[in-house]
């Protein structure tokens, strides 16, 4: 039974994930009271079982590719790596574990944030229940993520499958992983085993990588397809058998029946709330499972003002950086009383294959649908002198102008996923191609790429007759 007394609070988050572990820590440091509640590991999906985990992977199959087919582009022989699969997932517990004291209770104790290790629901709109303690705060901030959504397809229930939470605990490389999803964990899941020796079959009901802008998406598919990835787009999976080590995918019906067999199933459809077990009902607070907590453009609830929700479980776009972005931003109401309101438009998304595919703001279709008359402006790797210095030349970026303004920006190639952070900057502040055409990067760079495509947005006025009639004229004066 809970304690008699309350604990009485300023602040009181649920969830310490990204989003969570940022809130506790601002409140800390400004000295207001906090009790953060944590049902499982400090540091969250990110830091446990996605983004951390996944990129430490994603680094070890780069560097086997790289030594089967880097090598030969500068003179040096290629070799095949001799890959010891249980010491690669040993690096990647390694990256977990290095990490994790700065998410854990005692860093956060130490701060003077009151960790409870339990799981936390609400009593009613005012107080929260946690491993036998009860919490009654000024403010409640909900930040408790997702966990994979598992799809009701026929025998599924019934076959082992792996999903983002069980595939890092695997010792033993899967001889033949079959994919579900197309999204960017089975797309990066896919790529990473590849190269790491495993034969690779996904399956994507739709368009693989379907929410990237579509030119640069099939350039990426295109070479993950290159490299030997069997990817079946339109492919409905209609059941699944099996048991460890010998499982089938069955897809489609009568005539387009087709069935792959393989020895591992990894489950990457999408992600589920983690919602249900909050007794949000008690507290007032209108949700939906699937889109979650009904929110202002402030993050907070629009049924019981006490409560903030901030991460996957607030309906915007289900990224780490998003949460850290939201976390933030509440704490302008939070401690100053200062208003603030969430910009969906400026979160970037990267899908974490090689090359990466990296994107700010709209794509060419949404922008036309928004704004009509739209300007496509695009510059390719291979032009680029680092990009060649280094046999790195694939790809390009694309910029979406409407209006004169940069609202979209698409990159894929090499460290796309760091150059988009300039982009990111462009789009949020609404900067204009001149902005950018202004910036000096360092030679050589990527970073030049940018810059000549917003360049190359200009580029019309040498050929305009009025121009050079302009400059003809000028000339006459010395």
């Amino acid at each position: 039974m809970p304690e008699q007394d309350p604990i009485e609070t300023d602040i009181c988050v649920i969830g310490a994930g990204s989003g969570g572990l940022s809130v506790a820590a601002a409140a800390a440091a400004f000295g207001v009271p906090t009790v953060l509640i944590e049902r499982d590991k400090m540091g969250g999906d990110c830091l446990n079982v996605g983004c951390v985990p996944s990129k430490a992977l994603i680094a070890a199959a780069r560097t086997a590719h790289e030594m089967r087919h880097g090598a030969s582009r500068f003179g040096i022989a290629n070799v095949e790596p001799d890959i010891d699969f249980t010491a690669v997932m040993a690096h990647v517990k390694g990256v977990i574990a290095s990490i994790a004291p700065h998410d854990g209770v005692p860093r956060y104790t130490a701060m003077g944030v009151n960790v409870i290790e339990g799981e936390g629901r609400f009593v009613d709109g005012e107080t929260v229940e946690a491993a036998g303690k009860r919490i009654r705060a000024r403010r409640y901030v909900i930040a408790t993520g997702s966990r994979p959504s598992v799809p009701p397809i026929d025998g599924l229930a019934d076959t082992p499958y792996l999903t983002n939470e069980t595939l890092f605990d695997l010792t033993e490389r899967p001889d033949h992983l079959l994919v579900l999803g197309g999204g960017p964990i089975g797309i990066e899941m896919a790529q990473a085993f590849h190269r790491l020796g495993s034969k690779v079959t996904v399956f994507e009901a739709q368009a693989a990588m379907g929410r990237a802008d579509r030119e640069l998406a099939e350039l990426a598919l295109a070479s993950l397809r290159g490299e030997g990835i069997d990817i079946h787009e339109g492919a409905m999976v209609s059941s699944v058998s099996g048991e460890a080590g010998a499982i089938t995918v069955n897809t489609g019906r009568g005539q387009n029946a087709h069935s792959t067999s393989g020895t591992h199933l990894l489950v990457a459809t999408g992600r589920r709330l983690n919602t249900d077990t909050l007794n949000l009902d008690a507290a007032n607070i209108a949700h939906d499972p699937k889109t979650g907590i009904e929110v202002d453009s402030g993050l907070r609830s629009t049924t019981n003002k006490r409560v903030y929700a901030v991460g996957d479980v607030s309906g915007g776009p289900a990224f780490t950086h998003t949460a850290g972005y939201q976390a933030g931003l509440i704490m302008r109401p939070l401690l100053f009383r200062l208003p603030a309101k969430m910009n969906a438009n400026i979160q970037p998304a990267v899908t974490y294959c090689d090359p990466p595919l990296a994107q700010i703001g709209l794509t060419e279709e949404d922008a036309r649908q928004k704004h009509g008359k739209v300007d496509i402006r695009r510059f390719p790797l291979a032009e680029n002198d680092r990009a060649r210095a280094e046999r790195k030349t694939d790809g390009h970026v694309k910029l979406v102008i409407a209006g004169g303004k940069i609202v979209g920006v698409h990159i894929f190639g090499d460290a796309a996923d760091e150059m988009i952070g300039l982009w990111c900057l462009a789009v949020q502040k609404g900067m204009k191609p001149s902005d950018v055409t202004g910036y000096v990067p360092p030679y050589p760079t990527r970073g030049e790429i940018g810059k000549r495509a917003a360049t190359d947005y200009y580029s019309a006025m040498a050929r305009d007759p009025r121009i050079r009639k302009l400059i003809a004229f000028l000339r006459r004066f010395g």
